[in-house]
């Protein structure tokens, strides 16, 4: 199974990752949510196995701006709809390697896992 580097290309946090697993000469695609979109049941399925408080990027500026009756009682269904129709919530990176998740970069998680 292919790795594939989840994340929007201009963020700081997705420079430094890509720029990680480049000098690691670890290969990867890199698919950008914020050109490419991100399916459906992609999301679906990160929210199942992480849960959407881990996928939710409530510390950035886009879900920040929301206005507090979009933030208020969030659940995964609305969780979900919300990064649907803007994907720079999502949090990034995330990477998929052989069907598991890592959400965020941290330089010695992704030493571990590309030991």
């Amino acid at each position: 199974m292919p790795t594939t580097l989840y994340g929007i290309k201009a963020c700081d946090t997705m420079k430094k990752a890509r720029t990680w697993l480049d000098a690691h000469g670890v290969t990867y695609a890199f698919h950008d949510y914020k050109t490419q979109s991100i399916a459906p049941d992609t999301l679906r399925a990160w929210v199942a196995a992480l849960g959407w408080q881990t996928v939710l990027n409530r510390a950035g500026t886009t879900f920040r701006k929301l206005d507090d009756g979009q933030k208020a009682d969030l659940d995964a269904e609305r969780a979900i709809a919300l990064m649907l129709a803007q994907p720079s919530m999502i949090k990034r990176p995330v990477l998929e390697i052989d069907g598991r998740l890592i959400v965020g970069f941290d330089p010695s998680v992704y030493a571990s896992t590309f030991a």
